[in-house]
């Protein structure tokens, strides 16, 4: 099995299209950096970026479409089994100096099929919005997905607020058909899911 390299498809991008990899292409793997972002691009999409019309975009749609039919370039996926598992896969969050908002994206498998930071700052729960939190999980017909956001002062207590955004996504989910199976909290070297604290 071929892991996903996103440097090399890239390159080959840019070469069957005849561009530079400064050009659009750059911009595309900056707004798709997945190969499942890539794949699920549309038409539309594409000719909002600077450089590309109805027939470039028509030519990158194709490329892509011989990537799909390509059954090898798949990333190695990260499987979610417990709050600690997805404790261990955020870790990193906990050096962060301001608030992050994260939202994994698993299937039915519960393997992580994308990480996205939703939001940057305190944590409010009429700025943590269910349509920026869902917008990609419907897209990437996600079964579950678990959001996870890092207190910079190091203790993972939940706060109200943290426990109103929970609640309101939690029945967002259930509204759309994609379950928040966890809010994990995260703080030096220590975490809190609020699962486990019976909030979910």
């Amino acid at each position: 099995m071929t892991t996903f390299n996103r440097e090399t498809f890239k390159s080959l991008l840019a070469t069957t299209l005849r561009e530079k990899e400064n050009s659009y292409i750059d911009e595309i793997f900056k707004l798709y950096p997945s190969l499942q972002d890539l794949l699920l691009v549309t038409e539309e999409e594409l000719m909002n970026i600077r450089g590309i019309g109805k027939v470039k975009s028509k030519q990158i749609l194709a490329a892509l479409k011989l990537a799909r039919m390509n059954p090898c370039p798949i990333e190695k996926r990260y499987t979610i089994r417990s709050p600690q598992h997805a404790f261990e896969y955020l870790k990193e969050m906990q050096y962060l100096t301001q608030e992050h908002f994260v939202v994994l994206g698993l299937n039915i498998k519960n393997e992580v099929l994308f990480k996205e930071t939703v939001f940057v700052g305190s944590l409010n729960a009429s700025i943590v919005h269910p349509r920026e939190t869902f917008k990609k999980l419907i897209r990437c017909s996600c079964a579950s997905a678990i959001v996870a956001h890092n207190h910079p002062s190091g203790h993972p207590e939940p706060s109200p607020e943290d426990i109103q955004v929970t609640k309101r996504l939690v029945e967002a989910g259930n509204i759309v058909g994609i379950e928040i199976l966890d809010h994990i909290i995260i703080g030096n070297e220590r975490y809190i899911s609020l699962n486990e604290k019976g909030h979910i």
